[in-house]
């Protein structure tokens, strides 16, 4: 497609202050394909700080996308948001998302997540922050925030009295299951035994953490990847594998590893020459994974010596599949539709030259790519406030959400490919 033949593309909301959504592992539409989730916030880009606060809410497409606000969080970030989402297996009304937590005694001092029913306003406390919430609403995964600001600060949550310093490679923290009836929570897998499954030396001196964690469909399999360092500073050393594991901690699962060698660690090795999206155009990345359905992983990222979007399954031994060999042949936020798993969505980083970012989707049967459209990305934006567009279905697969700020503003685009996707 041309400019000119893009499908429709709507904005939600008007111009009195800024929205967004956050990352694209979930849908912002409820059930009915009526209410959109996002947050409010008074700036396009800011530094954050504890104190600077996302109104959370929904737009309502049957009033003329109204917004309302249903309650503030101080616990956010520009790439994430508040991990705000819906809790599909419990009800149509109810949401989480992350806030501040007054209690000193929480395992993540300073951070917990709440459930809120948009209707009645009932209100529930968890102990711990969120990550994901498993699609059937009885269990969550969490991590603590506080280590992510240090290794990766576009997804922690920022703290006053920093820079802190965390445990390398801690025995009682990782990635933590929380049961979202009672909110009783344990270790899922900590970071030193993710060091002891199958060991690389170059984790010896590293700092560890996990990102990118998913629950498939089923709510019955896990994967994230496994990141280490040794130059938190210099996002192109990072060193990446992708895992999965059962909910109760058993029948762990190595994917794929890229652990390769790092000149950057030389002495003399100026962080300050790495442009602000090398990483996510590396060679060695593994990155945005997402299940396709319960035993099938989409991810970007190098396998048998060459970089791709793959399709891994998830059993010993399983196959390994390039998905549009030779024309996705960059980085991207992918996601398959809810409803038919011929068509994948995903965008790009912004052209070197243009800034320009394409949004598009993929017949995985036809080999056809389809350009939805084209939005240029503020080049004066930094890593930690960029904004991705991180494209989202809504529920039957006939519309996707953006965040974008090709306006000059940050707010949230409807695109109408309901006419594509049934081609």
């Amino acid at each position: 497609m041309t400019a000119a033949t893009y499908p429709s593309c709507r904005r939600f909301g008007g111009k009195d202050k800024h929205h967004f959504f956050g990352y694209y592992n979930k849908s912002t539409w409820d059930r009915a394909n009526r209410r959109v989730l996002a947050l409010q916030v008074p700036v396009m880009d800011a530094r954050l700080t504890p104190e600077l606060e996302a109104e959370v809410g929904y737009f309502d497409t049957a009033q003329g996308d109204a917004f309302h606000v249903v309650d503030r969080t101080r616990a956010w970030n520009w790439q994430m948001g508040a991990q705000l989402q819906w809790l599909d297996g419990i009800s149509d009304s109810r949401i989480i998302y992350n806030v501040r937590s007054d209690d000193p005694a929480a395992v993540y001092a300073g951070f917990g997540s709440r459930i809120r029913d948009i209707h009645s306003g009932q209100v529930r406390e968890l102990p711990l922050p969120v990550y994901v919430v498993a699609p059937n609403g009885k269990y969550a995964l969490s991590v603590d925030y506080r280590r992510l600001y240090i290794t990766h600060e576009t997804i922690g949550y920022s703290e006053h009295g920093g820079p802190f310093k965390v445990d390398l490679c801690p025995t009682d923290d990782g990635i933590r299951i929380m049961d979202l009836d009672t909110g009783a929570h344990r270790m899922l897998v900590s970071y030193d035994a993710l060091k002891q499954f199958h060991h690389r030396a170059s984790m010896d001196k590293a700092i560890h953490w996990v990102s990118h964690i998913e629950i498939n469909p089923a709510s019955s399999r896990i994967l994230f990847l496994h990141r280490w360092t040794e130059r938190v500073e210099d996002e192109t050393c990072f060193l990446h594998r992708l895992i999965t594991v059962n909910p109760d901690g058993s029948g762990m699962r190595l994917l794929e590893c890229s652990d390769h060698p790092l000149p950057q660690l030389a002495d003399d090795f100026d962080p300050d020459s790495v442009g602000t999206f090398d990483y996510e155009k590396s060679e060695y990345q593994i990155s945005h994974p997402l299940w396709c359905d319960d035993e099938r992983i989409i991810v970007w990222g190098p396998h048998a010596g060459s970089i791709h979007y793959h399709l891994y399954e998830d059993r010993e031994g399983g196959a390994v599949q390039v998905v549009g060999d030779g024309i996705l042949t960059e980085n991207g936020h992918m996601s398959f539709s809810p409803t038919d798993k011929r068509w994948l969505l995903s965008d790009t980083y912004p052209d070197s030259a243009t800034h320009e970012r394409i949004l598009f989707l993929f017949n995985v049967a036809d080999k056809r790519k389809i350009d939805l459209g084209s939005f240029y990305a503020d080049p004066g934006l930094k890593k930690e406030n960029r904004c991705d567009l991180h494209p989202r279905w809504n529920r039957d697969g006939s519309r996707v959400c953006i965040d974008s700020v090709h306006e000059n503003e940050r707010q949230m685009y409807e695109i109408d490919v309901s006419a594509i996707v049934a081609g």
